[in-house]
This record gives C-alpha cells, structure tokens and sequence, in this order.
C-alpha cells in the first residue's frame, strides 16, 4: 500500500472519530448560552454584590437622619476605707438630628446617585459579558463549521490525488504535479487537525464566559445569519443617550453636585436634641430617677480653610465628572456609527463572497472534467481548484465575521444579557 492511500485511511478515521465524539456532546443554543451566563458568570456576581454594597451604604447614610436610642447598664463598686457600696444603674438616651445645613439630605441623595450608578455599572458589565459570550459562541459555531469545510477541502484533494496518480501512471502527466497533489492533500490535512486543535480552544473560552467551574466538551446550534440589521440609518444620539456607561456616568455627575451641596453644608450650625432617662441605687433594682432633655448646637467658627478646600474640591470633582461624560459620550456616538458602518460592510461582504463561491465551485467542475479529457493543463486546473479552496474558506471567515460585526454593533448599543437577539 502506497503512502497516499495511507494517509488516506488515517484522515478518514480521524475524521469518523470526531463525528461521533461530537456528537456525545453537549449542545446548547443561544438562548441555553444567555441563561447561564446570567447565573454564573462571576464578573456579574461581582456587580451584584457592588450594587448590594451600594444599597447598604445608602441605608447607612439615611440612618442619620432617624433618632438613634441606646441603652445602658452599669454596676460599680467603691468608697472608702472600712466601707464599700454598689452603684446599679440602668436607663436609656436618645438624640435626633435636627439641622446640619442639609449636608446629611445631600449625602443621601448623593448615595442615591451611587446606587444609580452602580446599577447602571451592573448594565454596563452585562453588555460587556454579552459581547465576549457572543463572540465565543461565534469562535465556536466557526470552528465546528471550519471542521466541516476542512473535511471537504481534503476530500477535494484526495479527490485530486487519485486523479493526478492516475494520470502520471500513464503517463500523462509530470512528476512535479503528483508531488505538489500529494503537498495539496499533506496541507489540507494539517488544516484539518489544526481545526480541530482550534475547536477545543473555542470550547474552553466558550466555557469560562458560561462561567462554568470544570471545563465539559460543548458543542453549539446556531446559523450564521444576521438579524440585528435595517438598511435604514439608525439615531445614533438617542442610542448613546440610553448607553448604560453613559447612564453610569450621568449618575456619577448627579452624585458629585449632591457633593458641592453637602460640602456648602458644613458652612451651617448642626443643631440636634438629647434626652434620656436613668434609674440608679445601690441596690437591685434602683429606684432613684433621673432624666435630661436639651439642645445642642454646634457651630465651627475657625478651621483653618478646611471647608473652603472641602468645597473647592468637590467642585473640581464635579467638573471632572462633567468632562469625563461629555467626553464618553461623543466617543459612544462615534463607536456607534463605526460600528454600524462596518456591519453594513460585513453583511453586503457575505453576499459577494457567497457568489464568488459559487462561481469557483462552478467553475471547478468544469475545469476537471476539462483537465481530465486533456483539454487544459494541470497549471490551469490546479490554480482553479486552489481558488474553490480559498473561496470556501473565505466564504466561511466572512459569515463569522459579519456576525462578529453585529456583536459588536449590540454591544456599542449596551444591550444586555436580556437582549435575546
């Protein structure tokens, strides 16, 4: 048995092989990928949890603005020489805030902005997760296609193989052509196991955005068809306005001006109320009574410029916030409209390949059986087959390449995991 048809045996295993391992293996659709992501991806959990941080610290601030009440309980011993005596004292003390120049108000709307913020932060992760679990899925349902056109790619160069053998048998045909046949079919088995290898390596990034613990074999169902697409130009102010990085910062602006107004606060009096009530003895339980009920107001005359800084550094915060989202924003509409530029490029690109496919593989059957009649030469016939080749994978890179371009288009809109499409 001579070398190609062993080669040939090899590549046809292996590739029997693969089907049927791919085929004990998970499959998941889109829909499966988006409902696990949003349970398990950890970049997620994290902003969960910075939201929930977010809330508690908005509670904590409003607390001060509720009577705090404390009790308490003492027992001492003392006196003097030759003669020793308890004290037993048990009561409760309460004190409400009554004016502070509404620094505490302006904190707990500025808090309010922080949860707003983080909420939005949540979005914004979301649409970021969105697009890397999309652009695995599309990494994936590539590489399980690439298996499938490497697959056909050695069969067209077996196919050539067998014809070039047999023509060089009898001597039809040089040397050199059986040579760069049997180097063709070599390549395109290469191509086929570097396929698979690629396979594997989508699977585990597939994996880690699903956010999965322990990396199982998965194989995706899906099309490359590109459905977030209108010929029409879309509003790309509206869509900057309604992106959750730029709601995000929105909230951080709102929250730096509460911060001017709690900071303008420190220039008033803080005035709150006190009042308790104990009971002392020196026996359990006392019964001597005693209560307080009264006024304070504090009001700082001189700290050395603190205040004056304290204010001029929360306005230099909320220019900051200002110039950072005026500057996002225009960046946002000019992601946008590159973005849906080269979307259109990409989907108009698929048409166009689409039909330089078929012109090769049209103009290929008719090359062999040109080349096998001896009505053209192996040098004409061969650069045919290589462009059918090329075609095919060209035709492939850009169909994963326009949905990648629409990935990119929802992403630069924020959508979400929720955003189904």
């Amino acid at each position: 048995m001579n070398l190609p048809k062993i080669l040939l045996i090899a590549v046809s295993f292996s590739i029997c092989l693969f089907s049927c391992q791919a085929s004990a293996q998970e499959i998941l659709t889109w829909g499966d990928c988006l409902a696990e992501t949003k349970k398990n991806n950890p970049d997620l959990i994290s902003e969960e949890e910075n939201i929930k941080q977010s809330e508690a610290s908005k509670k904590i601030t409003a607390s001060g603005l509720l009577p705090q009440i404390d009790s308490n309980a003492s027992v001492t011993r003392g006196g003097t020489k030759g003669q020793t005596s308890n004290t037993h004292t048990y009561g409760v003390s309460s004190s409400q805030l009554l004016f502070d120049g509404l620094k505490t108000v302006n904190n707990v709307g500025a808090a309010s902005e922080n949860l707003k913020a983080a909420q939005q932060k949540y979005r914004f992760t979301s649409s970021q997760v969105r697009f890397r679990l999309r652009s695995a899925f599309i990494d994936l349902l590539r590489a399980q296609e690439l298996i499938k056109v490497s697959e056909d790619i050695v069969k067209i160069r077996r196919s050539s193989l067998q014809l070039i053998a047999l023509r060089y048998e009898s001597g039809l045909e040089h040397k050199g052509a059986l040579l760069t046949a049997e180097a063709n079919l070599a390549q395109a088995e290469f191509e086929y196991n570097q396929a698979k290898r690629g396979l594997e390596v989508a699977q585990r990034q597939l994996t880690k955005e699903l956010g999965r613990m322990e990396f199982v074999p998965v194989t995706v169902q899906g099309d490359f068809t590109v459905s977030d697409f209108s010929l029409e130009k879309p509003d790309f102010e509206t869509l900057a306005k309604n992106n959750p990085y730029l709601q995000q910062l929105t909230a951080q602006e709102n929250s730096a001006a509460f911060g001017i107004k709690s900071a303008y606060g420190d220039f008033y009096p803080k005035i709150s109320a006190q009042g308790g009530i104990d009971k002392t003895g020196t026996h359990w339980a006392p019964n001597k009574e005693q209560w307080d009920a009264g006024l304070t107001l504090t009001w700082p005359l001189f700290e050395g410029g603190l205040r004056l800084a304290q204010v001029g550094q929360a306005r230099a915060a909320f220019r900051q916030a200002q110039a950072i989202k005026r500057s996002s924003r225009d960046g946002i509409v000019v992601t946008l409209e590159q973005t849906w530029a080269d979307l259109r490029d990409a989907v108009e690109r698929v048409s166009v390949q689409q039909k330089v496919l078929t012109a090769a593989e049209e103009r290929s059957k008719i090359s062999e059986a040109q080349y096998s009649t001896g009505f053209i030469t192996y040098d004409n016939w061969s650069i045919i087959e290589d462009n059918r080749v090329q075609a095919k994978k060209a035709y492939l890179d850009t169909q994963a390449n326009a949905l990648a371009a629409e990935a990119s288009w929802i992403q630069a809109k924020g959508e979400t995991l929720e955003y189904a499409q």
